[in-house]
């Protein structure tokens, strides 16, 4: 191994209902990152939130098999400055005394390759655990992957930036009364979708064209989420995708995509488990669609304007997909933000002449050029305040 290899620590898997689908996206980063620059440590992170590596987790047949009796459980130590993994290991043991257990370094890590979907790893729940620590890491920070995350947060700043979506409306599962639930959705008209409010890949979600099914949606929703979002549907849709690489006003719109197996939406299965054998035949990829979506010039640049400005809206770094909805008069909506799509939606890019291998060179370079970023900041401010306060007094 070259000297100068930097050591990427690649996060998969995950305690969320998107874990396999997280398992998927992190094997593939492995495979395509550029060995001639990193050596990819593949980190998985099991259902029960321990992280797990060495040998065995490269093989995806032991993942899926879950044959992992041979890995090692690994670990972050909450202190900052710190960028060592390390794992426990039998120390000592001889003739007249025991082995003991140790703490040893299993390896030093230049920068964390996040892949993680859902709770716990797009939320900016790790986010914020490597930002405490100091260590380089891909994707949103802390605050876009929270906002990017809660849709009815998201779509709050996307209504500051006058982007346009459906109507919406949220309630919380503990003050959950169906008749006024029923009256919102009723306010802004069915059909509508119903779903947790913090959740991707389609789990949990529902469309609704009456009250009975508003009322089986909801219940399918809160089962997943204490905050959930109804959103107004549109009429006889066409979805849009569309993928922005990059970083503050440095940001580059992928091809726009339109699916064409889906009548309402696409669902967790229609994503993710209508794919063939292979790491890059799953998932949306895998999908029939139209790509480059066939809409006119003037609505793919229009498409494009909108996913930079919701990409930048909620400060996102990397890689986003955004979903938009268009109507039967050709207006546009902006349906939600991907902080973290699957396959980091490498095949938006390809086309354009941005491999996989390049995809994710460029988001490891945002990585260490925001954590130079950070560097500038001021975390402390010399004060006088303890010598100056009695302690037990009003602040």
């Amino acid at each position: 191994m070259r000297s100068n290899m930097k050591n990427i620590a690649v996060l998969f898997g995950g305690v969320s209902v998107e874990h396999e689908v997280s398992v998927i996206t992190g094997m593939q980063v492995v495979e395509n990152m550029d060995k001639t620059k990193y050596n990819p440590i593949p980190v998985l992170v099991t259902k029960e939130g321990k992280f797990l590596s060495g040998d065995a987790i490269k093989d995806f047949g032991n993942i899926k098999r879950n044959k992992l009796e041979d890995a090692k459980e690994v670990f972050f130590k909450p202190v900052r400055g710190d960028f060592n993994l390390y794992t426990e290991e039998e120390q000592g043991g001889g003739l007249f005394s025991k082995k003991t257990s140790g703490t040893v370094v299993f390896a030093k890590i230049d920068a964390v390759f996040v892949a993680l979907h859902g709770t716990f790893g797009e939320d900016g729940a790790v986010q914020g655990i490597l930002q405490f620590i100091g260590i380089p890491y891909t994707g949103c920070a802390v605050n876009a992957a929270a906002v990017g995350m809660d849709k009815v947060i998201m779509k709050d700043v996307f209504k500051s930036q006058n982007i346009p979506m459906t109507d919406y409306f949220y309630f919380y599962r503990d003050f959950y009364k169906f008749d006024i639930v029923k009256a919102e959705a009723e306010k802004i008209g069915y059909p509508v979708f119903v779903k947790p409010a913090n959740l991707g890949s389609s789990v949990g979600i529902s469309k609704a064209k009456n009250e009975a099914e508003l009322k089986d949606a909801v219940e399918v929703a809160m089962h997943y989420d204490r905050k959930i979002i109804v959103e107004k549907s549109v009429e006889k849709p066409r979805e849009i995708n569309c993928a922005v690489l990059g970083y503050e006003d440095d940001l580059q719109a992928s091809l726009t995509e339109e699916p064409i197996t889906w009548e309402d939406f696409l669902t967790y299965d229609d994503k993710y488990k209508s794919g063939g054998k292979g790491s890059k035949s799953v998932g949306m990829k895998n999908q029939k669609k139209n790509l480059p979506a066939n809409i006119p010039d003037e609505m793919t640049e229009e498409v494009k304007r909108l996913a930079k400005l919701a990409f930048r809206s909620i400060d996102a770094m990397g890689v986003a997909r955004i979903d938009f909805l268009v109507d039967e008069n050709e207006k546009v909506y902006v349906n939600e933000i991907n902080t973290l799509p699957g396959s980091i939606a490498f095949y938006l890019f390809e086309p354009m002449g941005i491999s996989f291998k390049e995809l994710i060179d460029r988001q490891i370079d945002l990585a260490f050029r925001r954590s130079k970023e950070f560097e500038k900041n001021i975390y402390s401010y010399d004060t006088d305040l303890f010598n100056s306060t009695s302690y037990g007094a009003k602040l």
